[in-house]
Order: structure tokens, then C-alpha cells, then sequence
């Protein structure tokens, strides 16, 4: 890890372990993400690689306890998710390029696009279940880097993804 992923780490550490909600807990670690997202050595330069068959990622830390994950996710243009949600609360934050999100909502058996954004170098969100439907892609010309930090053991689980789903969409 480098001296900054270190730090980082120590950051979101210090607001886990207070034990908010998960909503809350998303909104403490949102606020140590962000300083750490203009750092230009945040990554080695092997972590900046990505797959041209799907999106990679690079575990960056797992806590020894398991409370959470670091985890940097590489997308080349045109590479997406699937919409899905995921087993615990999510921080993201753009380390480099643009991403574009798509929010769902489930009714009566169809997904309902909730909103979408745009987000940039430095901008990060979160979120906690329910209500993390989503779809995330690089829609831009060049590589995007995206620090996603996750309340759970990704070196256990292999990922933070929940569940995929594949139904029909509905007019908002």
C-alpha cells in the first residue's frame, strides 16, 4: 500500500468503528474519501491497469477485521455494470475520468430509472440499502478510475455485488 492508502485507511477506520447506521457511516467515510481523491500517488501504477474485456478490480485493502474494503475499480470507454445493488453500504469517489451513474427503483416488477449523474474527478457519493439500484459506466473517450470503498470483506466475498437484475424497464 502506499504512504496514502495507509492514511486513507486509518481515515475510514476511525469512522467505522463508531458504529453509526449505515447510511450514516456511509456519509462519515464520503467525508474521508474525498481529500485523498486528488492525491496523484494514491495508486501504484499497476493498480491503474485495466481489462479491455470488462472492468477491473484491484483490491487495495481489506480491514483484518473485515469491516470494510478498499477497493479501486479501472473502466476502459465503454465498459459498464450490469444494474444491481450490493450486501452493504458504498462509498465512491472519481480518481480520475468521468462516470456515469444510473439510479433504479423497483416497481411492480419493473426498474425505473430514480436519476442519473455525471461525476467527475473528486466528486464521490454513497449509499446504503435499500435503495442502491444502480448502473455504472465509463461513457467517455478515456480510462476512469473510481476509489470504491464497501462495509464488508471483498477478499471473502469476491465482490460487492448483491444481485443482478435483469427486468424489464418502466416509463418513470
Amino acid at each position: 500500500m502506499t504512504s496514502q492508502l495507509t492514511e486513507l485507511a486509518g481515515a475510514i477506520r476511525e469512522r467505522v468503528q463508531r458504529g453509526a447506521e449505515a447510511a450514516e457511516t456511509a456519509e462519515l467515510v464520503q467525508e474521508a474519501l474525498r481529500p485523498f481523491l486528488a492525491e496523484p500517488d494514491l495508486l501504484r501504477p499497476e493498480q491503474r491497469i485495466g481489462d479491455p474485456d470488462n472492468y477491473r478490480q484491484h483490491v487495495l485493502h481489506v480491514e483484518p477485521d473485515g469491516s470494510f474494503s478498499i477497493v479501486a475499480l479501472v473502466w476502459l470507454p465503454g465498459q459498464e455494470t450490469p444494474v444491481h445493488d450490493h450486501v452493504s453500504w458504498c462509498v465512491t469517489g472519481v480518481y480520475e475520468g468521468v462516470e456515469h451513474e444510473q439510479r433504479y427503483e423497483i416497481r411492480d416488477d419493473h426498474l425505473v430509472l430514480a436519476g442519473h449523474a455525471t461525476n467527475q474527478p473528486g466528486e464521490v457519493c454513497g449509499f446504503a440499502p435499500p435503495g442502491d439500484i444502480h448502473l455504472v459506466r465509463n461513457a467517455g473517450t478515456s480510462k476512469a478510475i473510481s476509489i470504491h470503498i464497501y462495509g464488508a470483506n471483498i477478499a471473502v466475498l469476491g465482490s460487492s455485488v448483491r444481485r443482478s437484475y435483469d427486468l424489464p424497464m418502466a416509463a418513470a
